[in-house]
């Protein structure tokens, strides 16, 4: 099934398979697929990210807790915009216990 066919969706960690973004969360999938095309990357806001395993530095590149390179911290008038570079999360739910 498509992404938005699917509801809220799940995105992994493409190294490790931890749980790093779920969305949409608080807006529609119209809206986060339309800021997401906008900018060219996966476009998640704070209620979106799984603060468990994900870190933003303070030079605002965003990092997996185990040091994937996820993307950055681009703020903008609505808040924290975090542009993720889909390959990052692509991966598939690890098994057994995180």
């Amino acid at each position: 099934a498509e992404t938005k066919d699917a509801g809220v969706t799940d995105y992994f960690d493409s190294v490790t398979g931890k749980p790093l973004f779920k969305a949409p969360v608080g807006r529609s999938f119209a809206d986060f697929e339309k800021e997401s095309r906008a900018h060219g990357w996966p476009s998640f806001r704070d209620d979106e990210v799984n603060w468990d395993y994900v870190r933003v530095l303070p030079n605002g590149e965003a990092v997996s807790v185990d040091g994937t390179h996820l993307g950055h911290n681009l703020p903008d008038g609505k808040g924290n915009r975090y542009c993720i570079n889909l390959v990052s999360v692509a991966g598939r739910p690890a098994t057994g216990e995180l």
